[in-house]
């Protein structure tokens, strides 16, 4: 299982969630170049150890659990792998 972020971090990128997760698999983190043209940012389901330090940093509550993921964001489950993919 991973956490996945959805739909309420578009335009938001808060990144508290950035500075707490200890396997960096969340981005663009604010030093990447990628950042400023993300929309929103993603969890890399091969390097989340579903830890959910995150979740709570989150002010949007845009990060949830694989299995808690609401119905209506489960696109997002392949929005957050796609970005790995094409990086």
């Amino acid at each position: 299982m991973t956490h996945v972020i959805a739909e309420p971090c578009i335009g938001t990128k808060d990144a508290s969630c950035v500075e707490v997760c200890p396997v960096a698999c969340i981005h663009p983190t604010t030093d990447e170049g990628q950042f400023t043209d993300s929309e929103m940012l993603y969890i890399d389901p091969e390097t989340c150890i579903d830890c959910g330090l995150c979740v709570d940093e989150c002010p949007v509550q845009a990060i949830f659990p694989e299995e808690d993921l609401p119905e209506e964001w489960h696109k997002y489950l392949q929005v957050n792998a796609e970005w790995y993919e094409n990086q």
